[in-house]
């Protein structure tokens, strides 16, 4: 019997957030579906999303949040309520200041470590219960609110694009309901 997944990736919408250091999460799911050869074609529970099959015939759901970082939690609950999705099915991507720059840490449950998007997740669905991948940002010098809204400078968008691209591979393997397990030990770099 098939099954229903998410990936979502947390950012801010709009292009003056675009390429900033909060949107790593949106600029993933770009990669994904760039590769996938999709686009975002519903707009829904305050979101963007689309879905392809995997190999299983299981249902992956690719999607963004419209709702600004804070209130991710608003439209993975609808989502997952209106579509039935198990929280065990979610993945979760999002920039993380406690990760060097350019670094991913895959974890299968856990607090929102202080990053707002993760924490109103959790509260929407209450579990901690859910996989997630940070992508490492570094750790601010001054204002957190300031640094999480600029953009990378270009020494540190090599190093952030390496991050999105094995935080895509690892998406893709979750995916193809490859064990987290191995998932986790295969990317934790």
């Amino acid at each position: 019997m098939s099954d229903k997944f998410l990936i979502v990736g947390l950012g801010n919408p709009g292009l003056d957030y675009e390429k900033t250091k909060h949107n790593v999460g949106f600029m993933c799911i770009d990669r994904i579906l760039e590769s996938k050869k999709l686009f975002l074609s519903n707009n829904k529970f305050n979101g963007q999303y689309t879905t392809f099959n995997n190999s299983n015939g299981d249902q992956i759901f690719i999607s963004k949040p419209l709702t600004y970082m804070n209130n991710s939690g608003l439209f993975v609950h609808d989502i997952v309520k209106f579509y039935k999705i198990n929280t065990k099915n979610i993945l979760v991507i999002y920039d993380d200041i406690d990760t060097e720059i350019g670094k991913i840490r895959i974890r299968s449950k856990g607090s929102s470590g202080g990053q707002n998007g993760i924490k109103n997740i959790i509260n929407s669905l209450h579990t901690e219960d859910i996989k997630r991948i940070r992508i490492g940002i570094g750790k601010p010098i001054g204002d957190l609110s300031h640094y999480v809204l600029t953009k990378f400078n270009s020494q540190d968008f090599e190093k952030i694009s390496i991050a999105i691209e094995k935080a895509k591979q690892a998406s893709l393997e979750f995916s193809e309901c490859t064990d987290f397990e191995k998932i986790i030990s295969k990317f934790n770099s």
